[in-house]
């Protein structure tokens, strides 16, 4: 590696974002004259506008959608987890009233899985009727 470059390694995430360029800065500078009798001067006056990088609504939409199955992976696991617990109720008399607590926190935790499921399901949603807006194949209709 040359100097001054740096190499990271993720884990579980690969960053492309530090690939990619930055935006570009657009500088409009200009400069100007007063003379009005009592005193003249420059004065100059400059204005930098970045563009902001176009919006990748296809990305957001797989976004969403990844989103959405791992909240449903949780879901699952949530689900089964208060299954698990319920068994163990009838095995294990002992700690009964512990297996039963743990169910309702798993049944309480799918409900929640669920609920982030329903919320990027519509997000997803969102993102793909964007994405048809922004191509121009969304027609509204009146009638």
């Amino acid at each position: 590696m040359a100097d001054g470059e740096k190499h990271h390694h993720h884990l579980f995430h690969h960053h492309k974002d530090e690939e990619k360029p930055e935006a570009e800065a657009v500088v409009y500078s200009e400069t100007t004259y007063s003379g009005d009798g009592y005193g003249t001067g420059y004065s100059e006056t400059t204005t930098a506008v970045i563009a902001e990088p176009e919006k990748d609504y296809a990305k957001e939409e797989r976004h969403h959608k990844h989103k959405e199955h791992m909240g449903e992976l949780g879901a699952v696991a949530a689900g089964a987890f208060a299954l698990h617990e319920k068994h163990k109720i009838e095995k294990d008399p002992e700690h009964a009233h512990r297996h039963k607590i743990e169910e309702e926190i798993a049944a309480a935790a799918r409900v929640g899985a669920g609920g982030y499921v329903f919320h990027e399901h519509h997000e997803k949603k969102e993102a793909k009727e964007e994405r048809k807006e922004h191509e121009g194949k969304h027609h509204h209709h009146l009638f």
